[in-house]
Parts: structure tokens; C-alpha cells; sequence
């Protein structure tokens, strides 16, 4: 078993598969899963600085895939259960979903409330082209924002 494990680190170790490994963390991070992907992009880009592009590029691309797996999610749990009691502020905030429509999936990014946007964006049959590019959009800024500022505050390494 430790064989194996070691194995798998080292088939994700950075900067060997940097880019396949930062395209999962991503994908990952973006479902319901509380994980934070941003250590795993600035990480490649301070072994890589020449794949700084590529490595936003790629975190875009697969915290959006995560994202439209959690649209995928919600629509499916939709479909599941037809009808629930909501609570006032449960109204309040599906209202305000409602009322955006897909550009509400450009806070896709946020923290904690991001990833279940995308499933009750789901949830509510948002139409899913129009939410991914809204997702990508808010998460490809926010993989931009993130790494350059970390490079800009530790130019030198943590």
C-alpha cells in the first residue's frame, strides 16, 4: 500500500506532470469538496515561471470542468426531487439567483459559497453554456489575480 501511494505522488509531483496535476486539483476543488487550488498553481509557477500562462490556463480549465460537474449535480438533484419546502432566506437567496440568472455564475470563484453556486445554478435549470463561460470568466481572474499577487508579495519563494 505505501508503494502504491508513493507511486501516485510522484506520478502528481510537481514539476513532472505540474500542469496534469494542477488541472485536478482544480477539477477537484471546484466540486463540493473543500480543497483550495491556488497553492498547487503558484507552486508550478515558482519551480516553472515559464509556464505561468499555461498554468492558469489549465486551473481555469479545470476548476470550470468542476464547476459544470456541480451544475451537472444540482440539475440532477433538481430532477430528483421536484419539490421542496424552502425556508424565507433560502427563498431569498434562490430569488436572487433567479433574478441574475447566469451571470451569477461569474462569484463562482468565491470561497465557500462558490461551489454550491454552482449547483443550485444547476438546481435551477440555469442555461448551462451561457453559466460555464460566466464560471471560467470569474475563475480565470481569480487564478490570475491570485498567482501574480503571491509572486508579487514572495518573490523569493515562502
Amino acid at each position: 500500500m505505501e508503494a502504491w501511494f508513493e507511486s501516485v505522488l510522484a506520478l502528481l509531483a510537481l514539476p513532472k506532470f505540474g500542469l496534469s496535476s494542477v488541472f485536478l486539483v482544480a477539477f477537484v476543488s471546484a466540486t463540493l469538496l473543500p480543497m483550495g487550488s491556488e497553492p498547487f498553481v503558484f507552486g508550478l509557477v515558482k519551480l516553472n515561471p515559464e509556464l505561468f500562462w499555461s498554468a492558469i490556463l489549465v486551473a481555469t480549465a479545470g476548476n470550470t470542468l468542476g464547476g459544470a460537474l456541480s451544475w451537472a449535480m444540482g440539475y440532477g438533484a433538481e430532477r430528483a426531487y421536484e419539490r421542496v419546502k424552502h425556508k424565507p432566506m433560502e427563498l431569498h437567496a434562490l430569488q436572487w439567483l433567479e433574478r441574475f440568472g447566469a451571470k451569477a455564475c461569474l462569484l463562482a470563484w468565491l470561497p465557500v459559497v462558490g461551489d454550491p453556486l454552482c449547483a443550485v445554478a444547476g438546481w435551477l435549470r440555469l442555461p448551462f453554456w451561457p453559466c460555464v463561460v460566466y464560471m471560467a470568466i470569474g475563475k480565470f481572474a481569480r487564478y490570475l489575480t491570485m498567482t501574480a499577487a503571491l509572486l508579487w508579495w514572495f518573490p523569493g519563494g515562502l
